[in-house]
């Protein structure tokens, strides 16, 4: 487990590096960890190296996790897709969503929303590539889905998520979280909560950084590869 420990030494140190480079400052910056498929041993040694927040892709394998782990005071991020018939456990078992895309599921997880915790905070997934396969609003959308959710009370709206396509070219990869970062300044005046930019993956860190995140989702780089999907 100490191989954890050093990975997220090793990614801090490259989040720390990128942001001088480009007049940020690293606590600007925070780490998500992507830990779908990895067992819930390997998110307790993370959290011991000091890593809090953590996203999970696969609902029912997250709910096991939070249900093992629930004596840490952990902070989970879906950052799957959304499924109707999943909302009411997302809305109830998680403390950010990064992937709404949608009136109905925004509704949704608002209505479902348990009233003992705090509103559930939510980034609006935004297709910035233009790929049909790739999930999110298209950017003309945005403005019309912030007015159409802005007075739902059980969400806090805090900004906006993209999962560009790759590129091996560094001024190739601004060019989509640019346009994420002037989407949530332009729409920022008609909803003051937008704060956050959940953008960059281990590939295009450094341009997620250059370009304004304040949220990196690394998985592979923290836990090493991939496991099949735990059923």
């Amino acid at each position: 487990m100490d191989v954890i420990a050093d990975n997220l030494l090793h990614v801090r140190s490259q989040i720390a590096e990128h942001a001088a480079r480009h007049g940020r400052q690293p606590a600007d910056v925070q780490l998500l960890a992507v830990s779908k498929t990895k067992p819930a041993e390997d998110i307790r040694a993370a959290h011991a190296a000091g890593q809090m927040r953590f996203g999970e892709n696969y609902l029912q394998e997250a709910l096991g996790k939070i249900q093992t782990l629930a004596e840490l005071p952990l902070s989970w991020h879906f950052i799957g897709g959304i499924q109707g018939n999943k909302t009411r456990a997302i809305a109830s078992h998680f403390d950010w969503v990064h992937t709404l895309a949608s009136e109905k599921h925004a509704q949704r997880l608002d209505r479902q929303r348990p009233d003992e915790l705090q509103p559930l905070n939510v980034c609006i997934q935004v297709n910035t590539s233009g790929e049909a396969s790739k999930g999110g609003i298209e950017p003309d959308a945005l403005g019309p889905l912030l007015r159409a959710i802005g007075g739902l009370k059980r969400l806090n709206i805090r900004g906006l998520m993209t999962l560009p396509a790759p590129s091996l070219h560094f001024e190739e990869q601004r060019q989509p979280f640019h346009l994420l970062r002037s989407l949530l300044e332009v729409h920022r005046a008609d909803c003051p909560s937008l704060d956050t930019l959940s953008m960059g993956m281990s590939g295009d860190l450094e341009a997620a950084i250059a370009e304004g995140a304040t949220i990196v989702r690394v998985g592979t780089a923290i836990f090493g590869p991939r496991n099949p999907p735990i059923p």
